[in-house]
């Protein structure tokens, strides 16, 4: 079956003061191994895999930071994905790149070797909320990298924005959205700030030295960026993801859809035959057990079929299309109302899900409240 293949790069200049992900300094030798590693580990799977499984439909470099890597570092890496597995027509090849680390040559390149999608991280066009956040780079700099990677050919752009900062007005988001739309990306992704546990952030709020963004106000930047960015031709295509047409996140929507991926890399995580595993969340330990042609597989758990139906319940109501009834019913042979009347008919009654033209979906009032939603599938 065709799956999604999802690189992790593990480097980062410096850490954003909100985030959770694995990543290391970055240094040269730290790299250097870094790629030998991964060389190896795409070498393994396509070795191991048979055929079927080795069908490529997306590529998505995550981190970190991907574009803190040399530029032509992606094309050995790609290059070696093209020798050991089969890459749909089409394929979807992306890449996240902080505006900070790219430049005119640097997006050249990357295009060159077959990128052909770019999430950049933009967060805000506000210096002062950049700097809450611990970003590298300006306002400035974001609306530059956009210009460069138009120049070098790309022609498929993501923009990540971040609301309910603290600090924030909604004034500020509305500025952020009008500018966004200005520069025209395909996709536009507006998350709320989550404050993770043990992160510099939260550690601040914890103490009181930040304010905390109140539930109200982000409610009010949630609804204004559904509001504005709908009335300008985006599709609201999931709960945090805005696209042109036919400009959805292919790679994401394996993920949403609950189908096969493939993790690489450190912390990776991979879904494949109804089994979960993830890999070596150590730098060090993933490169060790690759030097021995070892996989860098840390844990796995085989899901039982209630498992991945319920996945693909609370996955598949990110997306605001919702659940396929239909198409529940071909993948397990049982019907999704049938398995979850209670949960279904109780939030209905509470105006939270809806079920309209064969579908399972959240309401408008739903939206906001979809985690409250998932933990009835869970």
């Amino acid at each position: 079956m065709p799956i999604g293949l999802y690189i992790h790069v593990p480097f980062c200049i410096k850490k954003c003061l909100y985030c959770d992900f694995t990543s290391y300094p970055l240094s040269g030798p730290a790299v250097k191994s870094y790629l030998e590693s991964l060389i190896r580990e795409i070498n393994l799977y396509g070795t191991a895999l048979a055929d079927e499984d080795k069908i490529i439909t997306s590529i998505f470099f995550g981190g970190g930071t991907p574009t803190t890597l040399p530029a032509a570092s992606f094309k050995t890496v790609l290059n070696a994905v093209r020798s050991s597995f089969f890459l749909a027509a089409g394929c979807e090849v992306t890449v996240e790149a902080n505006p900070g680390t790219v430049d005119g040559a640097c997006l050249t390149e990357l295009r060159q070797a077959g990128v052909n999608r770019l999430s950049i991280g933009v967060q805000s066009f506000h210096d002062r909320l950049l700097g809450v956040l611990g970003r590298i780079h300006s306002a400035a700099q974001a609306v530059q990298a956009v210009q460069l990677a138009r120049k070098a050919g790309f022609d498929n752009l993501n923009l990540d924005f971040i609301f309910g900062i603290p600090g924030q007005t909604n004034h500020d988001w509305r500025e952020t959205l009008h500018r966004a739309v200005e520069i025209a990306p395909e996709h536009i992704a507006a998350y709320s700030l989550q404050l993770e546990e043990g992160t510099p952030l939260a550690q601040a709020a914890e103490r009181g030295a930040i304010c905390v963004c109140p539930e109200e106000t982000e409610l009010t930047m949630y609804q204004d960026a559904v509001a504005f960015l709908t009335a300008h031709g985006y599709s609201h295509y999931e709960i945090s993801n805005f696209a042109r047409p036919g400009k959805q996140c292919a790679h994401n929507l394996v993920y949403w859809l609950n189908q096969p991926y493939l993790g690489l890399g450190p912390a990776a995580h991979s879904l494949i035959k109804g089994v979960r595993f993830a890999n070596d969340i150590s730098l060090a330990g993933y490169c060790d057990r690759l030097s021995r042609e070892e996989y860098p597989v840390e844990n796995r758990t085989g899901l039982t079929v209630a498992d991945e139906m319920s996945e693909t319940v609370f996955l598949g109501l990110r997306l605001t299309a919702g659940v396929d009834l239909n198409q529940f019913y071909r993948r397990f042979g049982r019907r999704a109302e049938d398995i979850y009347r209670n949960e279904i008919a109780g939030l209905i009654q509470k105006g939270l899900l809806e079920i309209s033209e064969g579908s399972l979906r959240l309401t408008t009032k739903g939206l906001p409240l979809a985690n409250v939603v998932f933990r009835e599938f869970v």
